[in-house]
């Protein structure tokens, strides 16, 4: 065995050691630099040399990485990052995070797996072992320990002691019988959400939601309880029946509720692209000319488009089972088989390309454009006028501009939900 390194591994080990060398004269604390990992594609300028603290054994990898002021990186156990976009005040105390987002004053315990487009935006929180992927927290969202979330959005709550709640041992069950993932679920949603002036949602410990649900704001599901079907009511307590046990047939493929599932995935699919459209126009107004802010909001975008992207995709394998789901439903119903039901789920399948469009074209969607203006002017003059952060403005509107808010994002999922169902006249 040879045991000269060859000479690209020579160069790759000086170019590792030459940034570690350059972030500690920049500042960043390094205290066992030895055992910590960077890669050489990592750009040294978008690593702040404030405040920034990795402990030993972390490993730090992707050309798009990017670590703001006073992040805090491995204090309970290594933490590896790859290609994710961390804010300032940033604390993941110990696991693996790849492709993600994190927003000012994020923290992760240790046991932490997050993988890709994930955004987690200020003040969102979780205990030990929590597992996410495709997943959107809004502010202060707080997740316990023991936690698996992938492709759903949480919101509601106004600040640190009133937040929307997941108890720990939660579950979002994401995979179905007949082997897809068109199940994100909404708690809550965007166009209420992002004002961070609605109740909070609490969804009790040892539990978990059957996707694709939506959960209405200030709904709070009691412990142990799984969460199978809308909760739009506001305000309530959802407690747990007892299910009867029983056996019943089980045909895979047969997608007996197609119009819920494309009702749900639309609405999730809308509510996405007016949050991507509210980052692209109001956050975006937050931003100095920074290289590090620009670069977050550009982490944070990307992690959307990657959202919506998953979520048609998902919607779209579906469509296209529709011939072996409708030979399933003619085979086991026989003569009495519903020509309504065949009907729609040959529209569904022929009418895909259209949709799929109607999301494409949806990115361009800018809503009402009046409606959009007046809003935005009240936050220019807000900005100008008073002094504080993308919160402090947001939850200093008015609750009749906040509305106003509302109203013009509200306004853009219903057009592109309206929109979807014109290319499904039967349903």
């Amino acid at each position: 065995m040879n045991v000269y390194l060859n000479e690209n591994q020579m160069k790759k080990n000086f170019r590792e050691k030459n940034i570690i060398t350059q972030l500690l004269k920049k500042g960043v604390c390094i205290p066992c630099p030895e055992s910590v990992e960077i890669g050489p594609e990592i750009d040294s300028e978008m690593i702040s040399g404030e405040g920034v603290v990795i402990h030993a054994g972390c490993k730090i990898y992707g050309a798009k990485t990017l670590i703001m002021s006073n992040v805090v990186l491995g204090y309970e156990a290594p933490v590896t990052i790859y290609n994710c976009q961390l804010g300032r005040n940033v604390r993941l105390n110990g696991g693996f995070f790849y492709e993600s987002c994190f927003l000012e004053r994020v923290q992760m315990g240790s046991g932490a797996q997050i993988r890709e487009a994930c955004l987690l935006e200020e003040g969102a929180r979780g205990g030990h072992t929590v597992g996410l992927k495709q997943t959107i927290l809004f502010p202060y969202v707080t997740l316990g320990s023991l936690i698996n979330l992938c492709d759903c959005l949480i919101a509601g709550g106004t600040d640190e002691k009133n937040h929307s709640e997941v108890g720990s041992s939660y579950i979002h069950f994401n995979y179905t019988p007949n082997q897809d993932k068109a199940t994100a679920s909404l708690a809550g949603n965007v166009p209420e959400g992002v004002m961070v002036n609605k109740p909070p949602i609490f969804l009790g410990g040892q539990g978990g939601i059957v996707g694709p649900v939506r959960i209405g704001f200030g709904t709070v599901v009691a412990a142990g309880t799984v969460v199978r079907n809308d909760l739009l009511k506001e305000n309530i307590i959802h407690l747990d029946h007892t299910y009867r046990t029983r056996s019943i047939n089980f045909f895979p493929g047969l997608y007996n509720n197609i119009k819920r599932i494309i009702t749900l995935n639309t609405i999730y699919v809308a509510n996405i692209i007016a949050l991507r459209r509210w980052y692209k126009d109001v956050r975006l107004r937050f931003v100095n000319n920074n290289p590090m802010e620009i670069t977050l909001l550009e982490g944070a975008l990307d992690k959307l488009e990657k959202a919506i992207s998953e979520r048609i995709k998902r919607l779209g394998e579906v469509a296209n089972r529709m011939p072996e789901s409708i030979e399933i439903y003619t085979r086991i119903t026989s003569s009495w088989a519903s020509e309504s039901t065949l009907r729609k789920k040959k529209a569904f399948y022929e009418r895909w390309p259209e949709i799929n469009q109607v999301f494409i074209d949806s990115l361009g969607y800018e809503g009402d454009r009046s409606q959009k203006e007046a809003f935005l002017n009240i936050i220019e003059r807000d900005i100008s006028r008073k002094a504080g952060n993308y919160l402090q403005i947001i939850k200093g509107l008015t609750e009749t501009e906040s509305r106003s808010g509302t109203e013009w994002l509200q306004g853009l999922i219903n057009k592109i939900t309206n929109q979807v169902w014109k290319k499904l006249p039967g349903f």
